[in-house]
């Protein structure tokens, strides 16, 4: 309570375990601290929907923080997707994985504090695929749930129109290369390991391989804290790259593989 009645503190990052994040974006907002939530926004869309609403009461800046959606490596792909540069983007793949160690009582594998691997890091290729590809039409998805109840791995297909597909792949119990591959009709572009974090991206294009290196002298999230600040000094309450209406879109998607692979919090 110390921390939201602090009349010095105007914008709090909220980084509890998943399951904290609407209880605690609540608190923030009700106190009309602008509010920076690690994602996912919420557990599910009815958590992130009443958040927004709140957000919107009482004018205050509510953001998801989706870090890679400011990085410039992500950005110089979208740039290239959007400007159809190598033509139509035909389909992705992207994996996130890590072996993490097996303690049942802490977030990774705790379903009470929203653990498993797509909520911490499935997200990362989803949003992804979300960003680049859109909504997509039907959604097919598979998991190991382990002991504890969460998923252990999740295999996730998004399909969309004219046969692109998005083969997607999240793991807690594997290190996988964690890359994402992108097909155009004229080139294949590779956004290297880790592609969710500062990396480069690789280009393959009439035989020949280019690599665009984005050096940056931090671990990248002050991308997105320079953008919050900025959002505060236009005094908007609403990012004009993380919106609203793409944490909504996000966690709708995040839903519906739940629904599929069963699993519930």
């Amino acid at each position: 309570m110390e921390l939201v009645e602090d009349k010095n503190i105007d914008v709090i990052y909220v980084a509890t375990p998943h399951t904290f994040h609407f209880e605690h974006s609540i608190l923030c907002l009700e106190h009309k601290k602008a509010v920076l939530c690690e994602k996912p926004l919420g557990i599910n869309l009815g958590q992130v929907e009443i958040m927004i609403s709140l957000a919107k009461e009482k004018n205050v800046f509510l953001m998801e923080a989706l870090w890679t959606q400011f990085l410039p490596h992500f950005n110089y792909v979208k740039n290239l997707v959007d400007s159809k540069e190598y033509g139509r983007l035909l389909g992705l793949e992207a994996d996130f994985g890590f072996n993490a160690p097996f303690e049942p009582k802490k977030r990774i594998y705790n379903k009470e504090l929203g653990g498993g691997s797509l909520m911490d890091v499935g997200i990362y290729p989803i949003f992804l695929s979300l960003a680049l590809l859109g909504i997509p039409e039907d959604i097919f998805a598979e998991a190991t749930i382990g002991s504890t109840g969460v998923d252990e791995n999740c295999t996730i297909q998004l399909s969309y129109s004219n046969a692109v597909k998005a083969n997607l792949y999240s793991a807690i119990n594997e290190t996988t290369p964690t890359t994402a591959t992108l097909r155009f009709e004229t080139a294949k572009v590779i956004i290297n390991s880790r592609f969710h974090e500062p990396s480069s991206v690789s280009i393959q294009k009439n035989g020949k391989m280019e690599t665009k290196e984005f050096p940056v002298t931090t671990h990248g999230y002050n991308f997105e804290a320079v953008h919050v600040q900025n959002m505060l000094k236009e005094k908007r309450t609403e990012s004009t790259l993380m919106s609203f209406e793409k944490s909504k879109e996000l966690i709708s998607i995040l839903d519906s593989i739940r629904k599929e692979i069963n699993l519930e919090y």
